[in-house]
């Protein structure tokens, strides 16, 4: 990761502003901003691992949707069927219990809200109680994670709806097309938020 201009070494990834559909979950105009770090802040070897850790946790959860998405765009066009689809996944060594597509979905939306609901009940507290400058931060990004849970929500009816006329993709591929804008919009407003208060106050009270 490249050096920033603070010394902290890590870089949030930035967002792209590239948007796959209309859908607007949110609105990010309204999103508030934290305050800035204490002049002269020094940062421990252990307090840029968490702030890293952070954006390791967010690009595995960019990867995994990339194969998500990947996987829909394969069986979309016929380049693999079913049962290549499975293979697929158990090359990922993702467990099968029903059709490839389904079973993959699942498990990336169980992953995704198992994530929020760490930082919901844990981070986000510690965070507030730690800088109350944060309170608007940690209220807005707790809120984010309701509506995307909401979105993991309609992927997964997309999905059943998918099972039942096969042949049709329309509704998931916009319900996954959603999913993308919203999560990564997330992630990079998330990080962008978060890595530096991490660095300095860790995931709980006492770590550093």
């Amino acid at each position: 990761m490249a050096e920033d201009a603070g010394g902290l070494g890590l870089t949030p990834t930035p967002d792209t502003g590239e948007r796959l559909t209309q859908v607007r979950v949110w609105d990010e105009a309204t999103r508030p901003t934290g305050p800035a770090p204490p002049p002269g802040t020094v940062y421990s070897r252990r307090g840029r691992f968490i702030g890293a850790h952070l954006i390791e946790v967010h690009d595995h959860l960019r990867d995994e949707l990339a194969r998500v998405r990947d996987l829909v765009r394969q069986v979309r066009e016929g380049a693999i069927d079913a049962g290549g689809a499975r293979s697929a996944i158990n090359e990922m060594t993702m467990r099968q219990n029903d059709w490839a597509l389904g079973a993959y979905c699942a498990y990336y939306c169980r992953f995704v809200t198992g994530h929020h609901m760490l930082e919901d009940e844990a981070v986000f507290p510690h965070l507030r109680a730690v800088e109350a400058g944060l309170g608007p931060v940690v209220d807005r990004l707790a809120g984010e994670h309701k509506i995307i849970h909401q979105v993991l929500n309609d992927v997964d009816q997309a999905l059943v709806d998918h099972l039942r006329n096969p042949t049709d993709f329309t509704g998931l591929q916009q319900a996954v097309d959603v999913l993308t804008d919203a999560l990564l919009s997330h992630l990079a407003y998330e990080e962008a938020q978060l890595v530096e208060p991490l660095a300095r106050h860790g995931f709980y009270d006492g770590q550093l």
